[in-house]
Parts: structure tokens; C-alpha cells; sequence
């Protein structure tokens, strides 16, 4: 009889999508889909939909998988205690998300933040392989950050280390969802350019083709799209957006001086559009001593759901360590 394909399943909540797949240890997805989070409900509304999804997922295979591990990125969610603490675009308070998912599976979980699993799937199956300091910086509804040092996740004496999208840019800026104003990701991230978009329409008269666009329904994609087209709103929105991105990251190169700066997530999907700018005010406003030293490039994580791959390389990654730690003990 033919064994089973070892498999873990690899899962992102985001703010706004939950996507997750099977994940073979070379990084190959076998399988992926997605759902819509619906932050604003309570987590006991949320995991019986995913399990749902998942047992769907697994039943359209044609061959049966050996699953063996789940690894988890979400947002303000702490790899020691395996709860997601009061994360500010979701709904969920305090949810013990390893507990819910073992109780439901009966294997090893492990969960970090979604930039933290990003930045583990880099150095397994990405841009920061042969890496040993680098930053991951995710560009979605919010804007995450995995620091890695000296080979090793920096995961801070409580778990909470790497919240770049929350160090103020701006003095009395922008509201942010964590009860403070001016923080990084308000400018930086998809919510913050649309912020941007709709700032600069007010301000401005020129013609652009997002004005017919209502806030909830505009999307980063189609601000890109609109750049791509020469529409001078969402050009000038991706000026400003690189600009704030480029000053966070030249004060982050000043306490862990990594090699390379990685951008992860919807927002970095647009390119150079968002590259471009953001290398020009990072360079500008880099302290000399690392000036023209830190590379900034984006992703390398291919397909889809490149998430989904940095959730996988965090248990593929756990479990390796404990498999060299037990033929080591």
C-alpha cells in the first residue's frame, strides 16, 4: 500500500481574508482556498466556518494526505502563550488559538504573527534563503514586521517583539485601531494608502477615476491599477505611501542592521510602484554608516497564496527542530 503524502496545513488570518492550503515540506501547496474573516464577529463564529472550509478542502483531494502539523499566522498572535491577544482588526479579544485548533486535529500547532510566519517562510522557501538578518514586512490591512537575527526569530521576552507597524511616523497623526495616532501602518499598508487616496481627492482637483469609488469598495489592486493607467491621485498616493514606508524602515536598519528588507503582502504586489519610492526615502534617510548596504526587495514567496507558505514553513521548521532535537538528546 502506498503511504500517505506528509502534509501540514498552513493558515493566515488576515483582517479582511483567512486563506490556508496543504503544504508539502519542499513547499509545494497541494492544495489552497480562502474565506472571508469577518473580523467584526467573535472568534466562536469564525473557527467552526474554517474547519468547515478545511474538511471541504481535504475531501476534493484525489489522494488522502497524512496531516501532520498546522502552523498558524495571525495577527498580534503570541508564540509562547498560543493566543491571539486583542488584535486591533479583529474582534476576538483573547482566543487560544493552538488550544482550539489541537482540540479539533490532534496534532502539534504553532502560531506567531502573520509578519513573523512571513519572514520564516522567506528564509525556508524565499527571498532570504542563506540569510541570517533580515526584516520581513507584510503590506496588508495592516502593516506587520518579522525581524530575524542572527538566524533566530526575534520573538522578544513576551512574544509581542517586531511591531514596526506601530512605531509613530507622524506626531498626532492618523487614528490607528490600536488606540494610538500616527503609527506607521495608517499610512503604510492597504488601508492606509486608500486613507491616502481619499485625503488627496479632498485636496485636490484633478480628474481620476477613483473618485466614482466609494472607500469600503476601493481595494489596493485597483489603486495600483489606476497608477499603472497614469491616474495622478493614485500615482501621487503611491509617492507618499513609499515615502512614510522608506523613513519607518531606515529608523528599523538602526537597531538590528539587516542585510535585507523584504516587502511581503497585497500592497507589495504592486511592484515598483510601491519599491521605487519607498528605496528613494529609505536611502535619504538611512544613518551614513548603512547607506547603499541594506538591499530592499520584495517577496519571493510565489503564487497566490504566498501566505499560506509562510504559515507551512513555521511548523515545517518547528517540527524539524524537534526532530534534530530528539537525535541530538
Amino acid at each position: 500500500m502506498d503511504s500517505k503524502q506528509q502534509v501540514v496545513l498552513g493558515i493566515d488570518i488576515g483582517g479582511t481574508n483567512t486563506v490556508f492550503g496543504f503544504v508539502t515540506e519542499e513547499g509545494m501547496i497541494i492544495a489552497d482556498s480562502c474565506m472571508l474573516t469577518h473580523g467584526h464577529e467573535p472568534a466562536d463564529k469564525f473557527f467552526p466556518r474554517l474547519f468547515t472550509e478545511i474538511d471541504k478542502l481535504r475531501a476534493s483531494l484525489d489522494k488522502p494526505l497524512e496531516l501532520v502539523g498546522i502552523g498558524v499566522g495571525a495577527p498580534n498572535a503570541n508564540y509562547y502563550s498560543g493566543r491571539v491577544e486583542q488584535p486591533p482588526n479583529l474582534k476576538w479579544g483573547q482566543t487560544d488559538v493552538v488550544e482550539i485548533l489541537s482540540r479539533e486535529y490532534n496534532i502539534p500547532v504553532v502560531i506567531t504573527n502573520d509578519a513573523n510566519a512571513a519572514a520564516i517562510g522567506e528564509m525556508k522557501f524565499g527571498a532570504a534563503q542563506g540569510m541570517r538578518d533580515f526584516i520581513v514586512i507584510t503590506l496588508g490591512t495592516g502593516l506587520g514586521s518579522g525581524i530575524v537575527i542572527n538566524g533566530k526569530m526575534v520573538y522578544g521576552h513576551d512574544g509581542f517583539a517586531g511591531e514596526l507597524g506601530h512605531t509613530i511616523v507622524i506626531r498626532d497623526g492618523r487614528d490607528c485601531g490600536c488606540g494610538r495616532n500616527g503609527c506607521l501602518e495608517t499610512y503604510a499598508s492597504a488601508t492606509g494608502i486608500k486613507r491616502t487616496v481619499f485625503e488627496l481627492l479632498c485636496e485636490r482637483q484633478e480628474n481620476s477615476i477613483l473618485r466614482n469609488v466609494n472607500f469600503h469598495d476601493m481595494t489596493a489592486k485597483m489603486i495600483h491599477e489606476a497608477a499603472l493607467n497614469g491616474d495622478v491621485i493614485a500615482c501621487e498616493a503611491f509617492e507618499i505611501t513609499g515615502e512614510i514606508l522608506g523613513m519607518g524602515l531606515a529608523d528599523a536598519v538602526a537597531f538590528s542592521s539587516p542585510e535585507a528588507i523584504i516587502l511581503f503582502g497585497g500592497l507589495a504586489k504592486a511592484g515598483d510602484m510601491i519599491l521605487e519610492p519607498t528605496k528613494r526615502s529609505f536611502e535619504e534617510n538611512l544613518l551614513n554608516i548603512f547607506k547603499g548596504k541594506v538591499k530592499l526587495v520584495l517577496s519571493e514567496l510565489q503564487g497566490a497564496n504566498t501566505a499560506v507558505l509562510g504559515a507551512a514553513a513555521l511548523i515545517w521548521s518547528e517540527l524539524e527542530e524537534k526532530k534534530v532535537f530528539a537525535l541530538t538528546s
